[in-house]
């Protein structure tokens, strides 16, 4: 007959990721605009010494360094990620005044200038600016009113002297360019926004599954414990008349009343670890407190080591394993069982409880019988390892609990070495 095979697997971490955040973004935004405006104020030096005769000496030196100092300032600002909204919004107020004041502070102000003022080619600096340093109505504001000062400037003799209609000319195209960046910031910064929104929604659902996962853990642990250590004593204790039954059920009660006492005491962020030969010794004891013999095969475990609290799953499930052996399998003569302990494949811990027994269907266990699904196999699971639970009506059982699990074997289990016999 097939052997029917159940299994409960454990998924592998994946390392999370680090998107993209707001201030990402920003950090890319001030340093595009800084270094943009960088090249833009070294393309306009040229037309701004050749207009030098054209402003009062004082304010033409006043402009310059107002401007130019403010986008250096911006370019260090953005790299060292200090004063960035501030030194922009100090380009953007001042390129906005230095417009203002153009046509107040030139030499003569009657005299029609043969050239656009040299600060036109720098009004996409200052609307890229405002769009760093403000938020988007007051950007959006200044978008319009940066450039409709330009077009006023421009009709005035010192600003060329030229019509509303190429004025408004010059406007729209400032308006135009300026929107562009305007528009590429803010989707930007929307999508950077919606993108710590959702990870901020992920972290706080995964702080939830989290929560219920330990609840669950802990759930699983208070019921195999009252399941392995208390009932079982009760039910023991309950089927005592001979004075060896007597003194088994004695000791099976001071053996429940120290798991209580250990997890109580335990912790779950314990990081102490044994050593797998420990845990092999400690299983193999176990049988001489149990009502009927195990046939022992064993097999020696060296230098591997197992945090203590999957040590204390394993070995709770082994023996939970065997005590169902004793209560289920029958009782006759005829019902051989054994236990075997040993190195797993994958460097770890392998326990097989076997009997000749009366067996099941696995597929037919309540989802309420703790003794199989919390006791042995989700106690495992939680602990990293793997439960077999092979078993057939009329031909036995055979549990096989291996730690740790294969999928996490190379993360978790240490080297095992070969196999010799228990002395």
């Amino acid at each position: 007959m097939a052997a029917m095979v159940a299994s409960v697997p454990v998924g592998q971490a994946r390392q999370p990721h680090n998107p993209i955040s707001r201030r990402q973004i920003e950090t890319v935004v001030s340093r595009s605009v800084a270094i943009f405006g960088l090249v833009f104020g070294a393309q306009s030096v040229p037309v701004m010494l050749g207009q030098m005769s054209q402003v009062q000496t004082f304010w033409y030196y006043f402009l310059a360094v107002a401007i130019f100092g403010g986008i250096l300032a911006s370019l260090v600002a953005s790299f060292t990620r200090r004063l960035v909204g501030f030194v922009n919004g100090y380009i953007a107020v001042a390129y906005l005044i230095a417009l203002i004041v153009w046509p107040f502070v030139a030499k003569d102000p009657s005299a029609v200038a043969d050239q656009r003022p040299w600060l036109w080619l720098l009004c996409t600096v200052g609307t890229s600016a405002a769009a760093v340093a403000f938020n988007t109505w007051t950007a959006t504001a200044y978008l319009v009113i940066a450039p409709v000062v330009y077009g006023i400037v421009r009709i005035t003799p010192s600003g060329g002297g030229k019509s509303w209609e190429s004025a408004a000319l010059d406007t729209a195209y400032a308006i135009i360019l300026g929107g562009a960046v305007l528009i590429l910031i803010t989707l930007l910064r929307q999508a950077a926004a919606s993108v710590d929104t959702a990870q901020s929604t992920a972290l706080d659902r995964y702080a939830h599954a989290v929560r219920q996962h330990a609840t669950e853990v802990e759930r699983v642990q208070v019921d195999s414990i009252v399941h392995d250590s208390v009932l079982t004593t009760l039910l023991s204790a309950a089927r005592a008349y001979t004075p060896e039954a007597k003194e088994l059920a004695t000791r099976m009660a001071r053996n429940a009343m120290g798991h209580l006492k250990d997890a109580a005491a335990a912790s779950p962020d314990d990081d102490a670890t044994v050593s797998m030969d420990q845990l092999a010794h400690r299983i193999i004891g176990a049988t001489t407190t149990l009502s009927a013999p195990f046939e022992l095969q064993t097999a020696h475990i060296e230098n591997g080591v197992i945090p203590v609290q999957s040590a204390e799953a394993v070995y709770s499930a082994a023996v939970q394993a065997m005590v169902n052996s004793l209560q289920h399998a029958g009782s006759g003569d005829d019902v051989r069982r054994w236990l075997t302990v040993r190195p797993s494949a994958d460097g770890g811990i392998r326990v097989d409880v076997g009997d000749t027994g009366t067996g099941f269907e696995v597929g037919s266990v309540p989802t309420e019988r703790l003794g199989l699904r919390v006791s042995i196999m989700e106690r495992v699971a939680n602990a990293g390892g793997s439960v077999e639970v092979d078993s057939g009506a009329g031909r036995g059982t055979v549990i096989s609990i291996v730690w740790p699990h294969p999928e996490i074997a190379p993360e978790l289990a240490a080297t095992a070495v070969g196999e010799q016999v228990f002395p």
